[in-house]
């Protein structure tokens, strides 16, 4: 008997360090690739669970939700991997597709944040700040440049693989230049003019 509850629980606890250290501000966009198959078990794309995707989305949206941050999810490869997203959290004039992400053609977690969005919306790329790679689905052609990795101590989300990012603005203007260590999230080394 699979333990959903554990599954909630890995998924909170996991965005909970994630959120600590990508310092995401309202209006930002929080992407999530899941295999549902890879957590249950089974090899990605052969074992799609509804359950597991509910209990992983019952781990994460009322955090992100309470910081004004829009949860995103990946479709799976067989919809190009587009973004199911709130249609508010897009800007103006992006094109939007015309899909509904179902069992097998978009994926378990994807087809429950479009059932429980308000007005959800597909696109066929986004630029989130950052997020979670739950069973290995490839999400960042969905980050925004750079991205950086994120070590937290949750590895795995039932059997998943577990992989977490967030992003910080490009560095330019090489070795006199310096930085704002607010945008990054760490320190740096500064240079004296």
């Amino acid at each position: 008997m699979t333990d959903y509850e554990a599954i909630r629980k890995q998924a909170s606890d996991a965005l909970r360090e994630l959120l600590a250290a990508a310092h995401l501000e309202k209006g930002d966009i929080f992407i999530v690739g899941c295999s549902t198959s890879e957590v249950m078990g089974a090899r990605i794309g052969k074992g799609s669970s509804p359950d597991a995707a509910k209990a992983i989305y019952d781990g994460l949206y009322p955090a992100l939700h309470e910081r004004g941050v829009y949860l995103a999810a990946q479709c799976c490869e067989h919809l190009n991997r587009a973004v199911i997203v709130e249609r508010e959290a897009l800007a103006p004039g992006t094109e939007i597709c015309n899909v509904v992400p179902q069992l097998h053609a978009g994926g378990a977690f994807a087809m429950t944040v479009y059932q429980n969005a308000k007005h959800p919306a597909a696109v066929e790329e986004i630029a989130a700040a950052a997020g979670m790679d739950i069973g290995d689905t490839l999400i960042g052609m969905h980050l925004r440049r750079v991205a950086v990795p994120v070590r937290i101590s949750i590895k795995r989300i039932g059997e998943a693989n577990l992989v977490c990012a967030r992003t910080r603005p490009k560095f330019i203007g090489g070795a006199r230049a310096q930085y704002d260590d607010a945008l990054i999230g760490g320190e740096v080394k500064r240079q004296n003019p």
